[in-house]
């Protein structure tokens, strides 16, 4: 099973990439690095806590794995 800690960190990394990603997608659609570092923060944020539960839920979820 996967510690929380773990799960936090590959999710604080994912996180990380995804809000370069579309800081630099924002920007180009919109022309200006505030609204696109705006829509991209608030796009990791909320990635961020649906991935944390997802990891989560399927921490615990037994099927597939092989002990």
């Amino acid at each position: 099973m996967e510690t929380t800690k773990r799960s936090v960190l590959k999710a604080v990394l994912w996180n990380a990439l995804g809000l370069v990603s579309m800081t630099l997608t924002g920007f180009l659609l919109t022309g200006s690095a505030t609204v696109g570092g705006a829509l991209a923060v608030l796009n990791t944020v909320i990635g961020f806590v649906v991935y944390l539960i997802y990891e989560r839920v399927w921490a615990r979820i037994a099927w597939g794995r092989h002990v």
